[in-house]
């Protein structure tokens, strides 16, 4: 079943109006203006996001992922933003760094493994803000689900932890290498309880952006947070894109610790993306907010999610769309259903979601996704 399309308006109208521009034509058609010196050319409506790079082919959040990313036709790399003990934003997925680098292996930082509450969740391990840049770098990254991606622990142990500047110097160098833009979404991580250390991440985040060219509405740079108030923050800071992340459960860190009761769903409704406008660009819900899945786990019926969301002039990324048979639905699985690294029809999936009226959305494997995209485009 491919569920109707939800909007009648075309992505890259919405995009304009979303970032209070003038834009018109069809979905692929008229792509956006971009001031800023960090791009040769502008982003297109729709969007390929290389989510913490090409992760499943590289170890996540490595430039080496990044750079694959970009090779497969990604338009968007992601790195995830957390902050050394020196204030310094690398780009790690959690804080907690025992799943993704070799630290438990190094004799020198077995005094350092500590048991901490992030996010009203307890932690054992190695966190990025009891290191210095200096010593992070001495430690190499290493795949964080190898029982689904077992070609890539092949890459372990070779690869650094890049700094945010680091992987904007990567996007600057391959948009002249390659004479198309190449964007930047960077995330903040747990950013409450980073304010809560003394090591905040926003205006950090925000002059590196400025510093590195990109300004303006219509900058090839998205940041985005799963909290409410540091986006609030940022748009204090910035007129960058700023993005809402939703989650298809729970409720941002910072509503909790301010005793606000709203949970992620009660923000996807049609009020609460109205809410979300006025101070954001758009939302990046969790998949399952847009196309749920029905009792024999296949694709069910989609939700009011993008419609009311391009209603309120946001734009939809969703995520995390991934080629093995456990990320998949049912029915688009392959081969050995029951296999956790087997690849199923990951691009049968996006077309759907493509279909529902999504202006983007994040990827493990952007080559797939790059030629869903194309396809659904009518490219060759």
């Amino acid at each position: 079943m491919l569920p109707i399309k939800l909007t009648t308006l075309s992505t890259a109208t919405l995009f304009a109006i979303a970032l209070g521009l003038t834009a018109c034509g069809g979905d692929d058609a008229d792509p956006l203006p971009v001031i800023t010196q960090a791009v040769a050319t502008p982003l297109p409506a729709k969007l390929v996001i290389g989510h913490r790079g090409a992760s499943a082919l590289r170890p996540e959040h490595t430039l080496a992922a990044y750079t694959k990313a970009i090779e497969a036709g990604a338009d968007v790399i992601e790195p995830d933003l957390v902050s050394t003990k020196d204030g310094v934003l690398v780009a790690r997925h959690e804080n907690e760094i025992s799943g993704t680098t070799n630290v438990a292996d190094k004799p020198e930082f077995a005094a350092r493994k500590k048991t901490k509450k992030i996010d009203n969740v307890d932690y054992t391990g190695w966190f990025t803000e009891d290191f210095t840049l200096a010593e992070l770098k001495t430690l190499r990254a290493k795949e964080r689900i190898p029982a689904n991606r077992p070609e890539n622990t092949k890459y372990d142990g070779q690869f650094e932890i890049p700094t945010l500047q680091e992987v904007i110097d990567l996007a600057k160098a391959k948009t002249k290498e390659t004479g198309r833009t190449i964007g930047i979404y960077p995330e903040t991580k747990h950013p409450s309880y980073f304010k809560s250390i003394s090591l905040p991440l926003e205006k950090r985040l925000v002059d590196m952006l400025h510093a590195n060219g990109y300004k303006g509405k219509t900058a090839p740079v998205f940041i985005q947070s799963f909290e409410v108030s540091n986006l609030k923050e940022i748009r204090t800071l910035t007129d960058l894109p700023i993005v809402q992340l939703l989650s298809a459960a729970g409720q941002p860190e910072d509503f909790r610790l301010a005793g606000d009761k709203r949970s992620y769903a009660d923000i996807a409704t049609a009020a609460g993306l109205k809410e979300v406008a006025t101070y954001a660009n758009g939302v990046g819900p969790s998949k399952d907010m847009i196309i749920p899945r029905d009792a024999n786990n296949n694709l069910g019926v989609p939700t009011s999610l993008v419609k009311d969301a391009h209603a309120a002039n946001l734009v939809l990324h969703p995520y995390t769309f991934r080629p093995e048979n456990p990320f998949l639905p049912a029915n688009l699985r392959k081969g050995d259903v029951k296999s956790l690294s087997e690849r199923g029809d990951l691009a049968a999936e996006l077309t759907v979601f493509l279909q529902a009226g999504i202006d983007g959305f994040f990827t493990d494997d952007p080559s797939i996704g790059r030629a869903a995209l194309d396809a659904y485009l009518g490219k060759k």
